[in-house]
């Protein structure tokens, strides 16, 4: 209808004014009445509750659900809705009220409904009973879509009905059920005070001259007057003036208040009323003046009509035509002329086609929505209405009305399949009126006015309430609603009729005509909001950028990890930047063209004093080196266009130069000081010019060189080993002067060096490079690079060490003194890094003569040389010399010979075998001639002190048990057995943290998709819904109990009780990233949950959301919901989860290993983002949008643990610990000794947290303890591989002259437990240290000595330390902690085997040479010569596997055997595959802990 302005309100009453306090009292201010509540209660004080806001409405008739309780019937019980509609309410408009009641009486009437009852507010939840259009409607579906669903929405219960057939469901009324002005003042005291200006008593529409003005009266009290005078002239006129002209019947007289009649408003009265005065309401409304002028309408995209048309006049709120109060006071004079449409069936158009629509609809049709509200209500049949009240019930269908249409009966009877008793009471009572409203209608409506006015203890006629006197009564019933008409808008009496309900013939004003919508402008028409419209990129683009977050994070990573890598870089090169400076200073720079479709690269040029030519790069690392020889002819070329910027050197056997000067007077400068290099050191100099582009063709590029000695290689392997010569390539044959150059092709000491792997300054490059120079002009031709070549790949062992013989006679003498062995030996050692010192060289070579009697020779013939190799015939048998740039047939061949070779030393590193006679050997290949074991010792045994002669490894007889050969499925089912033995602690912790946070996840989604208290969220994004509360309650776990994987107080505790039985404590570190990826990846569920809820909400309407959010959202009318950016951004869960994902997203990336590696700090600090993730997460689930604050019951008692465990660590870490030595070790290893504090107690294998306020951080780094617990100092080894440990390094690198009271102070945090110091309770355990992760082992070994020498009682009884290096002078301090384990040690429990990875397995000369050196020093002196120690020495990678299998062998008795393995990732895979592997056999478990740097 249309919308009521202020001035419009003001029609019921001049004098309005306000309201009571909150509880309904009287002020302060003393009035002789009692102030009747705008709520409504305490009107009857017997039962309050009547009449109030939210009470029941009562029913006259039993209700008629379809189940008795509360739902509603439906098609195809009752028929479909809109044809009901059609069939039995349309018609022709413009025919005239039989009794020409006016539009005025019409709308009035409506107001009095809306201010008694109000049905339309949603319930919820909600609960929905769609009106299916037919298809084929010409107004809702003119296209046969088929498909088309008006929404209807039911109303709002009392949600203590409905539960049986004894308590059906009741609808609540929103308004007073009172006539006391609620339409005017409202029905709450917030309400009323919105409408007040609390000013002279007035409302906030403004002041009116009419209005009494009393100096001596607050605006309370007029207000309260006015108010009282206001509702008894209101109902006055509503049950006098109104009801009698409505019903044409007049009510009974009043005989008082009758405080035992309930006066609540029944269902069957909102449907009669409501529905009859549809039938009355016109297409349009008149507007004239007092002088009876009927203005013309201004319409929009239309021209002016007569009248305004009523359909499109809905709920406007700015009406071009109603802009002001005398234009209002027009429409109320037009109405009062206006005769209102014929009180029959027929409903306007307007509003059966064009009723504003609820939701994304903007029309639906009236009547059928009146009809759903009465299936929701549940009313009963018209028959059985008929009944209740007294009344005749028609036979047939032809005796409800012999006015109806015939054809409108048998259609409407067609639809309830003739069967009348199933009519029902709306579609009832209006076919049986005509002129007036029918029987039915008519007692339903008196009888609730009646039971209004009597029950009312406040009428206005009610003499013992007070509030009038009875001069006061007579007055009022003498006013009518003309005179209140006249008083507000000043017209002149005469304008209007006494009765401006009813308009009689000579009455003013009589209107123009019979309104029809001819002339009328035309309904608009049905429209469909996508509430949706023009979001869906925005949408992509949020969720986008959400999903990017990770990439964002990942960028951001990237960027800090580069300049974290600079930095590092930076302090590594701080040392050599002095250097390089120096080394720049006599450079040229210039630009190197390398060759055709390459960029040319800056260089700088050195032409050294030894006749040397040097090229660096811009980062002065050498590229090459040019030795020049004396008279050696030099020839250079310049280029003699283009700026003559550009130079060729030739140097002949060497690859050409081509430079780039900036300027022609720079190559000038070069050339210049050239010429002076060649005259200095007598070099022939031949300078030619020639244009650029003939000196870049003729030029001979390093690319050029390489396929020349690719095919000099081939050829080379071609003649030694016969290949056919069209396999070893062809020669370019592009330029004369190329062939020559190929077919002469010399190698330079630096291309020979780099064809052999190695560096030209290496002394066995240098003297192989001399025996194969037979011409002394420093270049290998094609014969003599041949000839040695032939003696490695066809030689005899004699061949070979004659050749060695005289590679090393220096002074051709034809003997091999001590000098020039010590010069070999020396050249072998170079291999690894001058592991040995000279004088330990000079014992070995002493050795070695001694060993072969020859301690009294200072010379040695070649026979007395060979017969020092004389068990060695099989290693050099093999020895071959690998050259890189073989290629084709030449490498192919090279490779088998590898490969045959390589089998045959796989024993040579064999762990444990039975007996030297059982090991095995390849095919065709026996064991060496010696007889003896190979390399590697005979066995893992320790040999302190003894010979290796007399160490025999202990033989073991013992009948091995058969076993039966198994299925593949008997072999998987063993793994699964052997894989849940190894693992089951695990696999128990993670079965019952899974099960907890499935079971959470399965309450929450089952809670709330099925079992909650009704709100409509479920039925609404049930998907959603469920995924998003599932995950919500499984992440508040995740997150909550994974800060008690942190807690390392209490797991360091707690791996001392029973429960490190049950719980697998040392994998804690492991457990809090299973718990971060599982929560990360519910984050994910959960964010995907909202974001089809967000969605699903964006294309609601808001009466769903006001059910599924009321303390957020109002059904204020409005049809527009909120749009999807106000969910994500303007809510705080919205916003809160944004910065929560943002959070996620940086400390996850930052966190991964890769990251963690390249920047400890900035996993550091991003890692305390904790804090704002759990306050955020706090925050997050606070606002209660869908549930109350849950986050708590989780979080609470982690947090309490997690905040007593960083108490204690707090409390440790403001302690300084004094450091009492600082020592720097090779390899960037820094030795940190500082004092023990006052009971610091801790366990062999445990490791701290150290931080060093020096460097200007408080960063704290985890480093296991190398020191054992009965020393009274702690001591850390640590490795500078980050900013970090590069600048501890540094800092307490600087000398201290007063002790160690100049040492930087540190913080200590500790000690903590691991896996590592279970090696205790193993028989046998194996350690397994990998480069700077042999750490916590030096701890173990050194603390199971000093048990041994005390004589204690331990399990272990046996350990294996295998310590993987790439070189021993890498983590030499570690070499001095076993010696002192070997000098200790004199129960055997410790065997320490040493793998020394840098040596290749290659088996050169030199290699093999240094093979046969190490296995005589362990003969000799049972030292290895690289490290000085018993220990059993291994060049390449220890095979993890068969040792293991020997392990099984060698200690049948055990049944479970520790691994325990610290080192790079690689390494301690290969022993966890290695330990999986060995347990898929029914023989000892190996049980693996581990940690990784």
């Amino acid at each position: 209808m249309l919308r009521a302005r202020p001035e419009t309100l003001m029609l019921l009453g001049a004098l309005l004014t306000g309201p009571l306090d909150p509880a309904g009292n009287q002020d302060a201010l003393s009035l002789p009445w009692e102030v009747q509540r705008y709520d409504g209660w305490f009107n009857n004080l017997r039962h309050h509750e009547r009449g109030a806001v939210g009470c029941r409405l009562q029913r006259r008739v039993p209700a008629n659900y379809a189940d008795g309780v509360y739902q509603a019937l439906q098609e195809p019980q009752l028929p479909n809705p809109r044809r009901l509609s059609d069939a039995a309410t349309r018609g022709i408009a413009g025919l005239p009220s039989l009794h020409n009641r006016t539009v005025l009486g019409v709308f009035f009437g409506y107001h009095l409904l809306s201010d008694v009852v109000s049905v339309e507010t949603p319930g919820c939840p909600a609960e929905f009973l769609n009106i299916r259009i037919p298809p084929g409607d010409p107004v809702f579906d003119p296209d046969q879509r088929g498909d088309v669903v008006l929404p209807f929405q039911r109303s709002r219960w009392d949600p203590k009905t409905g539960r049986s057939p004894s308590n059906p469901r009741d609808l609540t009324n929103q308004v007073t059920g009172w006539l006391d002005g609620s339409a005017i003042y409202g029905s709450s005291h917030s309400w009323s005070d919105a409408l007040r200006s609390f000013s002279g008593g007035q409302l906030a529409s403004g002041p009116d001259p009419a209005f009494p003005r009393d100096s001596q009266k607050g605006d309370e009290e007029l207000f309260q007057h006015a108010r009282k005078r206001v509702i008894a002239t209101y109902q006055n006129i509503a049950v006098y003036e109104w009801l009698p002209s409505f019903l044409r019947n007049t009510p009974p007289e009043y005989t008082g208040y009758r405080p035992f009649l309930d006066p609540s408003i029944s269902p069957e009265f909102v449907v009669a009323s409501e529905q009859f005065f549809s039938t009355m309401v016109p297409p349009g409304v008149y507007m004239r003046n007092a002088s009876c002028h009927f203005r013309k309408v201004l319409n929009k995209g239309f021209q002016s009509s007569q009248a305004l048309r009523v359909c499109n006049n809905y709920w406007i709120r700015e009406n071009p035509n109603l802009n002001s109060t005398q234009e209002v006071n027009e429409l109320l004079l037009g109405m009062a002329s206006q005769i209102s449409e014929l009180e029959d069936r027929i409903v306007v158009e307007d509003l059966r086609d064009y009723w504003p629509g609820p939701g994304k609809f903007s029309r639906t049709d009236y009547v059928a929505s009146s009809i759903q509200r009465g299936r929701d209500m549940g009313l009963p049949s018209y028959s059985q209405a008929l009944l209740a009240f007294g009344l005749d019930i028609p036979r047939n269908w032809s005796d409800l009305n012999p006015n109806v249409d015939p054809q409108v009966l048998e259609a409407t009877a067609a639809l309830y399949n003739q069967d009348l008793s199933q009519l029902e009471l709306l579609p009832g009572g209006l076919l049986e009126s005509h002129g007036d409203p029918g029987p039915l209608f008519s007692a339903i409506v008196l009888d609730q006015f009646v039971r209004l006015r009597d029950g009312d203890r406040y009428w206005f006629e009610n003499t013992r309430n007070g509030l009038f006197s009875k001069k006061e009564i007579e007055e009022i019933r003498n006013t009518t609603l003309r005179d209140v008409l006249v008083a507000v808008i000043n017209v002149d009496p005469g304008a209007l009729q006494p009765n401006v309900f009813v308009w009689h013939r000579g009455a003013p004003c009589p209107q123009p005509k019979q309104l029809t919508t001819n002339g009328l402008p035309p309904c608009a028409p049905l429209t469909v909001l996508d509430f949706f419209e023009g979001s869906s990129p925005g949408f992509a683009i949020t969720i986008i950028a959400l999903c990017c977050l990770p990439l964002v994070s990942l960028l951001l990573s990237g960027v800090v990890a580069y300049f974290q890598g600079r930095e590092r870089k930076k302090l590594q090169k701080k040392g050599k930047e002095s250097v390089k400076k120096e080394a720049a200073k006599d450079g040229v720079p210039a630009m190197e063209w390398p060759g055709p479709k390459e960029s040319s690269s800056p260089i700088i040029i050195q032409l050294l004093p030894d006749r040397c030519l040097q090229v660096l790069n811009r980062r002065l690392t050498v590229l090459r080196v040019v030795q020049l020889q004396p008279l050696q002819q030099v020839n250079l070329i310049l280029s003699s266009n283009r700026g003559c910027r550009t130079l060729l050197l030739k140097i002949p056997k060497e690859y050409d130069l081509v430079l780039l000067f900036s300027s022609e007077e720079e190559r000038g400068a070069f050339v210049q000081q050239l010429r002076d290099f060649c005259v200095r050191w007598a070099l022939g100099l031949h300078v030619a010019e020639m244009s650029e582009k003939e000196l870049f063709r003729k030029a001979v590029t390093k690319q050029q060189r390489e396929r020349i000695l690719e095919i000099f290689f081939r050829h080379l392997f071609a003649q030694v080993l016969d290949i056919n010569q069209a396999n070893a390539g062809t020669l370019p044959l592009d330029s004369c002067q190329k062939v020559r150059e190929a077919l002469t092709c010399e190698l330079s000491r630096a291309e020979f060096a780099e064809s052999l792997g190695l560096k030209p300054q290496d002394t066995f490059v240098e003297a192989m490079f001399s025996l194969a120079d037979k011409d002394g002009n420093g270049y290998l031709s094609f014969r003599e690079f041949l000839d040695i070549l032939v003696v490695f790949m066809k030689g005899s062992p004699e061949d070979k060490s004659r050749l060695m013989f005289t590679m090393y006679d220096l002074d051709e003498n034809g003997f091999l003194s001590k000098d020039e062995f010590f010069t070999m030996m020396r050249s072998f050692i170079e291999i690894s890094n001058n592991c040995l010192s000279k004088a330990q060289l000079a014992e070995v070579v002493e050795s070695m003569f001694r060993e072969s009697g020859f301690q009294d020779k200072e010379e040695l013939t070649w026979e007395d040389f060979h017969f020092m190799l004389r068990d060695h015939d099989s290693e050099l048998r093999f020895t071959q010399l690998c050259v890189k740039g073989g290629g084709g047939g030449g490498e192919c061949v090279r490779n088998g010979i590898r490969d045959i070779f390589k089998q045959n030393i796989s024993c040579r590193v064999s762990f444990i075998t039975r007996t030297p006679g059982e090991r095995s050997h390849p095919q065709g290949l026996g064991p060496p001639a010696s007889g003896v074991p190979e390399l590697g010792g005979p066995g893992l045994k320790k040999r302190f002190g003894k010979k290796a002669a007399v160490s025999v490894p202990r033989l073991y007889t013992e009948a091995l048990q058969e076993k039966m050969q198994r299925g593949l499925l008997a072999q998987r089912l063993q793994q699964y057995k052997r894989f849940v033995e190894n693992y089951r602690r695990h696999i128990v912790c993670v079965a019952v943290f899974s099960a907890i946070s499935v079971g959470v996840f399965a309450d929450r989604a089952y809670y709330y998709g099925f079992a909650s208290p009704p709100s409509g969220i479920a039925q609404t994004t049930l998907v959603g819904i469920i995924l998003s509360r599932g995950t919500a309650a499984s992440v508040s776990f995740m997150f909550s109990y994974i800060l008690l994987t942190m807690c390392r107080n209490l797991i360091t505790f707690l791996r001392e009780t029973f429960l490190n039985r049950y719980v697998p404590f040392d994998a804690a570190v492991d457990f809090h990233r299973w718990i971060a990826m599982a929560a990360v990846v519910l984050a994910i569920l959960h964010s995907a949950g909202h974001v089809v809820n967000v969605y699903i909400f964006s294309v609601s309407p808001l009466s769903l959301l006001a059910c599924i959010f009321p303390n957020v959202f109002v059904n204020d009318g409005s049809k527009l919901p909120q749009k999807f950016y106000w969910w994500f951004f303007q809510t705080v869960p919205g916003m809160t989860g944004v910065l929560l994902l943002l959070v996620l997203a940086i400390m996850y990336v930052f966190a991964s290993h890769h990251f963690r590696r390249r920047s400890f700090r900035g996993f550091w600090l991003t890692h305390h983002l904790y804090i704002l993730l759990y306050a955020l997460l706090i925050i997050h689930g606070s606002y209660a949008l869908i549930q109350l604050p849950t986050f708590h019951i989780y979080f609470l008692v982690p947090a309490i643990i997690y905040g007593g465990d960083k108490l204690v660590s707090l409390s440790r870490k403001k302690v300084e610990i004094s450091v009492v030595k600082a020592e720097l070790l090779p390899s960037g290893v820094t030795h940190l000794q500082f004092q023990r504090p006052q009971g610091f107690e801790y366990k062999s294998g445990q490791w701290v947290r150290i931080a060093c306020l020096a460097l200007g951080t408080t960063e704290y780094h985890p480093f296991t303890l190398t020191s054992a617990p009965h020393e009274d100092t702690l001591s850390l080894h640590i490795r500078a591989v980050g900013p970090w440990t590069t600048r501890l390094r540094e800092i307490y690198s600087a000398p201290r002259g007063n002790g160690y009271a100049g040492y930087p102070k540190l913080y200590l945090d500790g000690p903590f437990g691991e896996g590592h110091q279970e090696w205790h309770k193993f028989e046998v355990s194996v350690l397994v240290g990998g480069g700077i992760g042999v750490t916590p082992f030096a701890s173990i070994l050194k603390d199971l000595v000093f048990k041994s020498s005390l004589g204690s009682q331990m399990l272990c009884k046996k350990i294996y330390f295998i310590w993987v290096t790439r070189t021993q002078r890498q983590f030499e301090w570690l070499a001095d902690i076993i010696r002192e384990v070997e000098e200790n040690d004199h129960q055997d429990l410790v065997s320490v085997h040493i793998y020394i990875t840098q040596l290749a397995e290659k088996f050169d000369l030199r290699t093999t040479m240094l093979y046969i050196c190490e296995r005589h020093f362990q003969k000799v002196l049972n030292r290895s010569l690289f490290t000085g120690l018993r220990s059993i020495t291994h060049f390449g990678r220890p095979p993890f596997e068969p040792f293991f299998n020997s392990l099984q062998e060698v200690h049948p008795q055990v049944r479970k055997i520790g691994v325990f393995s610290c080192g790079p990732p690689g390494m301690t895979k290969n022993v966890e595959k290695a330990c999986q592997l060995v347990n898929r056999q029914d023989r000892a478990h190996f049980m693996h802990h581990y940690e990784n740097f």
